[in-house]
């Protein structure tokens, strides 16, 4: 056989062996190949898709931080002014209850002072009664006296 002859038969075996791997091999390592390029697409897809779902969701987190901070500072501006409102409030019932011990007390002390006062005149004017029978050396009668000792008392 000669080189041209087998040359040309490697030639017709080479072409059928291309033929029959572009026919039956080809195709499923191509379909494989396409498959696994949309299996990355759809990850690659999925993967910008969550990252964007967790950027939107790390928004609505920060959002919602910021909302409860708000609340949070608002509800102890509240509370501050409402224990602020009842010190105030207490502070005012206490120096009203304050006021009235003061002034019951003032009016017992001057009850006091004007009872001590009528003891001592009352005191003064046995004293001076005595005085008066030490001094006149009888006996002085406190039933006709006792215009005599009111005015007396009343003087004093």
């Amino acid at each position: 056989m000669s080189i041209n002859a087998t040359l040309f038969f490697q030639a017709v075996v080479f072409a059928i062996l291309v033929w029959f791997t572009m026919k039956f091999v080809w195709p499923p390592i191509a379909n494989a190949l396409d498959e696994r390029a949309h299996k990355i697409a759809g990850g690659l897809a999925a993967a910008d898709k969550a990252k964007s779902e967790l950027a939107t969701a790390y928004h609505r987190v920060e959002v919602e931080l910021s909302q409860s901070r708000a609340e949070t500072a608002t509800r102890l501006a509240d509370a501050e002014r409402r224990a602020q409102t009842l010190i105030e409030d207490a502070k005012a019932r206490a120096t009203e209850e304050g006021n009235k011990i003061i002034a019951a007390a003032k009016v017992e002390a001057e009850q006091q002072v004007v009872k001590a006062r009528e003891q001592l005149r009352e005191q003064v004017a046995v004293l001076a009664v005595k005085g008066a029978e030490q001094i006149l050396r009888k006996e002085v009668n406190a039933g006709v006296h006792a215009d005599l000792l009111s005015r007396l008392k009343t003087e004093l």
